[in-house]
């Protein structure tokens, strides 16, 4: 996002359905939202618009309120969940809101995009974006992430299809990951990596 929504944008959000995050427009300001990352269109027919995790949080945040501001390895103002290895990575009460806020976006974004509702596994939402999807499981977990001054995850693309690595500089750090990949609906398999690299996660979304 390269500006802040609009006033009329900012109703419509404000006006969301504050359980499932649904949304109601013109064509033209709920594409505009998509292409904010603010909203998603549903797959399935009448094809509602519902808020993203980072569209719950704006609306959080509250119609008098200025967008919140994002962590520094965002380039677009939208929320990111963290990768690892961004610079100055702090932890502190409103990061932990947002993450909360986003996590609980996702989990109704699982249930709406669902045929059966279930929110235990990931939703094609999430395989879109693999590791930012997987950094959010782990950073809603509590697992901190990597950064200039201290150890924690890093989370990095893979060549295989609907994989990511997960890596910890520390065994129980990396078996805590795994934990809570796990309970987020990721499959995990741990490995060694080429030339005493140590270990890492490899996780996919779990389908059923």
């Amino acid at each position: 996002m390269t500006r802040p929504p609009t006033a009329a944008q900012r109703r419509i959000i404000d006006a969301a359905d504050p359980r499932t995050g649904r949304i109601s427009g013109s064509a033209a300001q709920l594409t505009r939202l998509v292409v904010l990352k603010l909203a998603f269109r549903h797959p399935r027919p009448p094809h509602d618009h519902f808020l993203t995790p980072a569209g719950h949080l704006l609306r959080e945040a509250g119609p008098e309120s200025a967008p919140p501001e994002p962590p520094p390895a965002a380039s677009d103002g939208v929320f990111t969940a963290r990768l690892g290895g961004e610079p100055d990575t702090v932890a502190s009460p409103v990061r932990a809101r947002e993450v909360r806020t986003a996590w609980q976006g996702l989990m109704e974004i699982r249930r709406m995009t669902h045929p059966d509702g279930a929110t235990d596994r990931p939703c094609a939402w999430e395989r879109g974006r693999l590791p930012h999807a997987a950094a959010l499981a782990l950073e809603a977990a509590g697992c901190p992430p990597a950064s200039g001054t201290a150890p924690g995850y890093r989370v990095t693309a893979t060549p295989q299809p609907e994989a990511v690595a997960v890596r910890h500089p520390e065994p129980a750090g990396l078996a805590e990951c795994a934990a809570a990949l796990q309970r987020a609906g990721w499959q995990v398999s741990e490995h060694a990596a080429a030339r005493g690299g140590g270990r890492y996660l490899l996780a996919s979304p779990r389908r059923a």
